[in-house]
């Protein structure tokens, strides 16, 4: 997805490759821009060159037959919901039912800048937002009238293939992003910058507001993105060796409610950096693709 490996034959041949492994499921994140304090860039090297999320899982839908795409996330602010929708039911519909969509509020300052959008009001927007979608994907004649969101009296096709709608699950690590999630989405998906020593807590929250919204929290999605770095001399969770990382797996697989674990080698600076040797980002990647299969 980002950094020199992120070329569309290296994106096609990890595909194929998980899904030749066994792997359920693929997925993308989005970044718009890399701001600069002067020159200096603000943020980490793997956000200096990132595709987009949605284009990328259009293609992937085409080349690949039995994983789930995921998005984790895409941002509310960035899109009209009329225009997501619309680009996500065709998602769904390439892809035969197989897409999940993570959505988020946003949280860099100079890409909300970028679509015209800030900071204030980013939690009512986005529950707006939400209601908004629903009754694009759920409604036979739409006529929404919201605070912030309209479509006037339409029917919108076509539908997508999940029904009633292509499940969504919501980033964000406060707690009132987390509550959110117990209390309106299929499942929460964590940060890159998530404490993995500390999911379980976060996964709490979101299951406690969902009891509270009169929900079931057994039926809901808790899915951890996995920063992977292999590494020698160095220890983190699912940092040091592919075998300390396999080990790791395992445990944040029995730590309690969490429901799937993606790798994300993106984040790493010396595989997902527009400076990195992409040949080399390759090597490394199926590398970690053999070994930390699913049994």
């Amino acid at each position: 997805m980002s950094g020199s490996w992120a070329e569309p034959a290296n994106t096609l041949e990890i595909a194929r490759k998980a899904e030749q492994l066994g792997y359920t499921s693929l997925w993308t994140f989005q970044r718009l821009l890399s701001p600069l304090d002067g020159d200096t860039p603000v943020l980490d090297p793997q956000y200096r060159r990132v595709d987009d999320p949605l284009a990328i899982l259009a293609y992937l839908a085409g080349q690949t037959g039995t994983p789930r795409l995921g998005v984790a996330v895409v941002n509310m602010p960035y899109y009209a919901p009329i225009v997501l929708a619309n680009i996500l039911t065709t998602i769904d519909r390439l892809s035969g039912g197989r897409l999940d969509v993570g959505l988020g509020l946003g949280w860099l300052p100079p890409e909300l800048e970028a679509v015209g959008q800030g900071l204030e009001q980013r939690g009512r927007r986005g529950a707006d937002f939400l209601r908004c979608l629903q009754a694009i994907w759920t409604d036979d004649v739409v006529d929404y009238q919201g605070e912030f969101y309209r479509v006037p009296r339409s029917r919108v096709e076509p539908k997508a293939v999940q029904r009633p709608h292509p499940p969504i699950l919501l980033g964000g690590m406060a707690p009132a992003a987390l509550r959110r999630a117990g209390r309106v989405a299929a499942g929460w998906i964590s940060s890159s910058r998530a404490d993995l020593s500390r999911i379980d807590e976060y996964i709490a929250v979101v299951r406690e507001a969902a009891e509270r919204a009169g929900r079931d929290p057994a039926a809901l999605r808790f899915i951890c993105r996995g920063v992977v770095k292999v590494r020698t001399g160095e220890r983190a969770p699912l940092v040091g060796s592919l075998d300390q990382i396999r080990s790791d797996l395992d445990e944040l697989a029995a730590a309690g409610h969490l429901t799937e674990t993606f790798l994300d080698l993106n984040f790493d600076p010396e595989i997902g950096s527009p400076d990195a040797d992409p040949g080399e980002s390759m090597r490394r990647a199926h590398e970690a693709l053999e070994a930390l299969a699913p049994s």
